[in-house]
């Protein structure tokens, strides 16, 4: 299974940084013991690698090789592959990048870099076969993209940042056939490529007679890409690691192949 990363953007709302948003360190691992900082996608990366991706895509602009050097080939279990989006067009397009790799007959999971979500193995819960959406409850669902099911948890409709939201569960991943995928592409392309929210383009495929289900699986969900963000996603993640039955306050699953702790310090020094 593989997994995309669309990190190709410039992170407006929470510059200026010296490095890419992706890597802003947020939480940390335990490293014998003491504890080490890691990037805000890590989280991420170990939930998709939790969800069964063995094969990673990071989708980046032209000058965001610091994520390159953050996470060479590997991750964990996980392969690690990096395409590249020539200029910042919008989530449709960083997706439909890293279309060429997908297999029609394997499965693809794609989240988003910048968020910190519980519970952690909740990309597990998405069924296979079906254009399937990973929901999180929220109290401010017109910042998000909302989704509305009917009796059988099939998608209706992605109401993208509407301030008229009916419904308070927006999407955090999703997860797809790869010929699902070829035929979004193929529909985005049919459509001069004008959809730059995903919402809007699932909205196109259902109103074509497609199909899409939501799994109300996720507890918790925050967006790191502002200040406050980021103070929340602090607190949320000194919270669960204060709780013996939750896990994925840390990172856990390795260390990113770019990163690798041998000589990068010596504990008996620090």
């Amino acid at each position: 299974m593989w997994g995309i990363i669309p990190a190709a953007g410039i992170g407006s709302r929470i510059q200026p940084l010296a490095f890419s948003k992706e890597l802003l360190p947020v939480g940390s691992r335990l490293d014998n013991g003491v504890e080490r900082p890691c990037a805000v996608s890590e989280y991420l990366v170990e939930r998709m690698i939790h969800g069964g991706a063995d094969k990673i895509c990071f989708v980046i602009s032209p000058g965001k090789s610091d994520i390159m050097e953050y996470y060479g080939a590997s991750y964990g279990s996980a392969s690690i592959a990096y395409v590249v989006q020539p200029k910042a067009s919008g989530l449709c397009d960083a997706i439909f990048q890293a279309a060429p790799l997908i297999p029609a007959d394997e499965s693809v999971i794609v989240g988003l870099p910048d968020t910190v979500w519980f519970p952690e193995t909740a990309l597990a819960e998405l069924p296979e076969g079906v254009l399937s959406f990973l929901l999180f409850p929220v109290d401010n669902p017109q910042v998000f993209d909302a989704v509305v099911l009917d009796e059988t948890m099939h998608v209706q409709e992605i109401q993208v940042k509407r301030e008229d939201a009916s419904s308070r569960w927006i999407w955090g991943a999703f997860k797809m056939p790869g010929h699902v995928l070829g035929a979004l592409r193929e529909l985005w392309l049919s459509r001069n490529r004008e959809d730059e929210y995903f919402g809007t383009l699932v909205n196109a495929y259902l109103a074509q007679g497609g199909e899409a289900v939501g799994v109300k699986a996720g507890a918790s969900y925050v967006d790191v890409g502002t200040l406050h963000g980021y103070r929340s996603a602090i607190g949320l993640l000194s919270e669960a690691a204060q709780q013996d039955n939750v896990t994925g306050a840390r990172v856990a699953l390795g260390w990113p192949a770019g990163r690798l702790p041998r000589g990068l310090h010596d504990l008996n020094r620090e």
